[in-house]
């Protein structure tokens, strides 16, 4: 389709009509990019120069396609890492003005040459659809976008206009039949996945200091986890909660799926140590938090990893009928042995009761607050559930050398020191 004569489908009808000839105009405004919060980076500011093309006239009814080509992108790929090809993915949206009011979803491919350490950002041309619904001048101004990297893992860097910015392309609308509709356009990118607290679940376990009983032995639940926008729908594992009567108080281990997902890279001795909260309901409340060693041997890329068992105190502070449940997670992660350990965690969006106990009350006790999950980092876990690309995408975090952020990295412990030469 040319620029020069677009074909457009009037809507529902199957009737062609002959578009007026495209026109292009680039414009350029201050930017503003916030990188993952994962990277605990502050706010990028540069500028973003974009063209814009449309039909310069067309017919109320008319769907006309439009496109965004990024001439200059806010920042340049920090002198880090290379970028591989086919790696970077825009989306943005295109505000609509003038006669007729809107915004216009663009969409572009993953496609773009290999970027250079230092080099300038190369993001594919964007395109959407305006359904023309009013006569008169219709204006097209870019706006927001997001730039999405898939090297390594996902990372989502948002950018918006920080200035007024000029309208990129005006169409000139005349009269028509056509009746309404909402504007649309390509793919929306980057959301935010969602999910609520599911607490149900069947109760398991025995009863606490009744007939001698010493070991209460959980089930298995489902436990799904936000990690925030490196982890795309979140990640599911079974975790079971077991106790053992110490006195007046229990013993906890906490255990989460065995190999049930694999290492992008090789890890060290010491790479992982999870943490947990077991949330207490019933008469009781609260969380326990258990902890686990980290990994006592080496794992090989595309290793098995599990994640060691978590263990932890409960002692009652109320009597009668105590729930436990699996609640938020997170991992410390150190990639060279006496280095600063990174904290991942991930709320847990849905649970379900793993065991039950009948308890007494002890002395100065109850669970205490959360302290789990509660660091200003975000982002990936361990993926336990084995979906979605595979592997542990926290990991991958870590291992690769740098998350490209737009204009911003994260740099961990290089890549090739991990893999060795490419």
């Amino acid at each position: 389709m040319s620029a020069a004569g677009v074909a457009l489908m009037l809507g529902g009808a199957g009737i062609l009509l002959a578009a007026s000839p495209a026109q292009a105009a680039s414009v350029t405004f201050k930017t503003e990019c916030i990188p993952p919060a994962i990277s605990g980076l502050p706010a990028i500011q540069g500028e973003t120069t974009v063209e814009i093309t449309a039909p310069a006239t067309a017919k109320v009814g008319d769907t006309v396609d439009v496109t965004w080509k990024t001439i200059k992108a806010a920042s340049k790929n920090p002198d880090v890492l290379d970028l591989e090809k086919n790696m970077v993915e825009p989306s943005g949206d295109l505000k609509v003005g003038g006669a007729q009011s809107g915004v216009v979803k663009m969409q572009g491919p993953r496609e773009n040459p290999p970027i250079p350490k230092g080099g300038e950002m190369k993001l594919s041309t964007m395109t959407g659809k305006l359904k023309i619904e009013k006569a008169g001048d219709i204006t097209l101004t870019p706006d927001k976008y997001v730039i999405t990297v898939h090297q390594i893992m996902k990372t989502e860097t948002k950018c918006a206009p920080k200035e007024a910015v000029k309208p990129g392309a005006t169409i000139k609308v005349g009269g028509g039949s056509g009746n309404g509709g909402t504007t649309n356009g390509g793919t929306t990118n980057g959301g935010t996945t969602n999910g609520g607290t599911n607490n149900g679940g069947t109760t398991n376990g025995g009863s606490g200091g009744g007939g001698g009983q010493t070991d209460f032995p959980g089930k298995a639940v489902d436990v799904k986890f936000d990690c925030g926008e490196t982890v795309p729908g979140g990640i599911t594992t079974p975790v079971t909660v077991n106790a053992k009567k110490n006195g007046g108080s229990f013993d906890l281990t906490v255990k989460t799926a065995k190999d049930a997902m694999k290492a992008p890279v090789a890890l060290p001795k010491g790479a992982l140590k999870p943490s947990m909260n077991i949330k207490l309901g019933g008469a009781d409340s609260g969380t326990v938090k258990v902890t686990g060693p980290a990994n006592a041997e080496p794992i090989p890329a595309q290793g098995g990893v599990s994640l060691s068992e978590m263990t932890g105190t409960y002692k009652p502070g109320k009597t009668g009928k105590v729930t436990l449940s699996p609640a938020d997670m997170s991992i410390d992660v150190t990639m060279v042995a006496g280095g600063q350990p990174l904290t991942v965690p991930c709320k847990a969006l849905s649970t379900g009761v793993s065991l039950e106990l009948d308890t007494t009350a002890q002395q100065g006790g109850s669970g205490s607050p959360s302290t789990t999950g509660s660091t200003t980092t975000t982002g990936g876990l361990a993926d336990t559930g084995a979906e979605d690309e595979g592997g542990i995408k926290a990991l991958a975090l870590v291992a690769g050398t740098v998350i490209l952020l737009g204009g911003a990295v994260f740099t961990f412990t290089p890549w090739r020191r991990l893999r060795g030469t490419r």
